[in-house]
């Protein structure tokens, strides 16, 4: 088998020898190449053909947000994992490279002059996230074991009589990983101010970023989006994220819907997980839930998704071509499980069209908001 080629950009010499050093000790990885900038690593990419880049954020010459808008551009399946200290600075730039389809992150120690510690973080922590990454790039479209094909889908009979008794839906779910937060950005900022059901959504991400991504999404979106807190009652044109590290479901108390979270143990080495904020929404809304299943890499949202299919909900994916990694999405479309698979670009108009459905007024007469008049609504709410 052939060694997974590595691609390190940093403009520490420090890092990048320890890095080989490092690296390459492994019989399954290789560093192909070290640049100590990103325009360098540009210019040699067509040379190296990496399999993974780390990455840096503050270099010379262009730092990593520019070198990774550029990498989107040509190499846009391409894993690329951020290794840098974390600081209020460089934090919101951390959360700005994730939304624009970094993988992942890996906080670097300030002093990477202390060999062992650093030695021992590169090891534990960033060579599995490699292989990871790596692999999930060749196996992301195979259905698991436990999955049978003959089980899962459905015929062209069972799936008409399924779309022919659709529901009035009262809850939009959305699960998503690798380029999920650029993917949310663009889906929650197509949906209303006056969007009629609760959202709940849970993103893979490094904790330290889960609430700057929320805040993100409600400066650019047009209804409100929060953490999700416990025990808050869910409601129309509000959008909850599951908080870092911890799970979130839905559960009915006191007459309402309320959301939950807990720190049970991760699912598909996940947590959050979609799939636990799935099967809770199937077991209180029934028929009533919508499910979007975006880019990310895994099968999270499968097990989910096939509980909602069970209770005769509904269920949306991101197509191949939009998204970053065809993990997630890729999993349900191929068990048969999603009423449709659509780009990106169109999920947002379906999403609405759908939620008006069995609803009055129609459609037509519920206009988009703009951003000023969010803006007003929430100073006063907030």
């Amino acid at each position: 088998m052939s060694k997974l080629r590595i691609l390190v950009v940093d403009d520490s010499v420090v890092v990048r020898r320890l890095m080989t050093h490092v690296l390459s000790s492994d019989p399954g990885v290789e560093v192909a190449g070290t640049a100590a900038t990103g325009r360098i690593a540009l210019a040699r990419m067509p040379l190296l053909n990496p399999d993974l880049i780390v990455l840096d954020i503050e270099m010379p010459n262009g730092d990593g947000r520019e070198t990774l808008v550029a990498l989107r551009k040509n190499y846009p399946r391409l894993p690329v994992i951020i290794f840098s200290p974390l600081s209020n600075q460089t934090a919101a730039e951390i959360t700005a490279m994730l939304a624009l389809g970094a993988c992942d992150y890996v906080r670097r120690a300030v002093n990477v002059h202390d060999s062992n510690a650093a030695t021992q973080l590169i090891r534990n922590e960033l060579l599995p996230k490699i292989k990871r990454y790596c692999f999930a790039q060749g196996i992301a479209g195979v259905l698991p074991a436990s999955a049978s094909p003959r089980k899962l889908l459905d015929s062209a009979p069972a799936q008409r009589a399924r779309r022919a008794r659709k529901s009035r839906i009262d809850v939009l779910v959305i699960g998503a990983s690798t380029g999920g937060p650029n993917a949310l950005a663009e889906l929650l900022g197509s949906l209303p101010s006056d969007f009629p059901v609760p959202v709940l959504i849970v993103q893979h991400l490094p904790v330290e970023f889960t609430a700057l991504l929320a805040d993100r999404l409600d400066r650019t979106s047009h209804m409100r989006v929060s953490l999700g807190t416990p025990h808050a009652a869910v409601e129309p044109a509000h959008a909850w994220m599951a908080p870092g590290d911890f799970h979130m479901s839905l559960a009915t108390k006191n007459d309402a819907v309320r959301i939950q979270t807990h720190q049970g143990p991760p699912e598909n080495s996940c947590r959050p997980s979609a799939d636990v904020l799935f099967r809770s929404a199937a077991e209180v809304y029934g028929p009533h839930v919508l499910a979007v299943v975006l880019t990310g890499m895994g099968q999270d949202g499968l097990r989910g998704c096939e509980r909602i299919h069970e209770a005769a909900g509904q269920i949306f994916v991101q197509d191949e071509a939009s998204s970053v990694v065809w993990g997630m999405p890729g999993f349900v479309a191929r068990a048969g499980l999603a009423d449709k698979v659509l780009p990106l670009g169109q999920l947002g108009s379906e999403i609405v069209r759908s939620v008006w459905e069995h609803r009055s007024p129609p459609l037509d007469l519920k206009p988009v908001k703009s951003h000023t008049e969010k803006d007003g609504h929430n100073a006063g709410q907030r």
